[in-house]
């Protein structure tokens, strides 16, 4: 069986079932709901106590319980540009904010990047009478370049200079 075949599978159980993705995050917990989603989808993996917790949920073979548990490839079969208006939206984002969101980072801590491994996310609707929102907080890691061969008095790390 392919990770893709388990996600099918997976979702099928999910709507014969007629659950939320509320519910099945309840059910295996550990993690945020995004993670967890994320894992269902095949783009993450979940840890051996949440694939157990995702067996009992699913009814999943060893194999499919190994297989949930086994680090994916990431980004796999996702076209791009992507083509679902949803997630086009956020590579539109990206794509027109991310000159800007590139030097305000670089300019507040220095020459590296924020990191999308160690990583935290959160979702939120905020209401407003003008059409509900949605609410993205992002943190992540900053990890600084490496200049290689630094010697005597020269940075090693872009971090910001004083």
């Amino acid at each position: 069986m392919k990770r893709s075949d388990l996600t099918e599978k997976l979702l099928d159980i999910k709507r014969e079932n007629g659950w939320t993705w509320k519910h099945i995050c309840e059910q295996i917990g550990g993690h945020s709901d995004a993670l967890i989603v994320g894992a269902i989808l095949g783009q993450m993996k979940l840890t051996k106590p949440q694939a157990e917790n995702a067996a009992k949920l699913f009814g999943l073979s060893k194999a499919e319980t190994a297989m949930i548990n086994e680090i994916p490839m990431r980004g796999d079969g996702t076209q791009m540009p992507p083509t679902d208006p949803l997630i086009y939206r956020f590579y539109e984002m990206v794509m027109v904010n991310g000159p800007a969101w590139k030097a305000l980072i670089e300019e507040e801590f220095g020459d590296g990047i924020m990191s999308a491994i160690d990583f935290d996310f959160a979702m939120e609707r905020v209401a407003n009478p003008k059409g509900d929102r949605v609410k993205f907080v992002m943190t992540g890691k900053f990890l600084p370049f490496k200049y290689y061969g630094a010697t005597g008095n020269n940075l090693e790390y872009g971090f910001k200079e004083a």
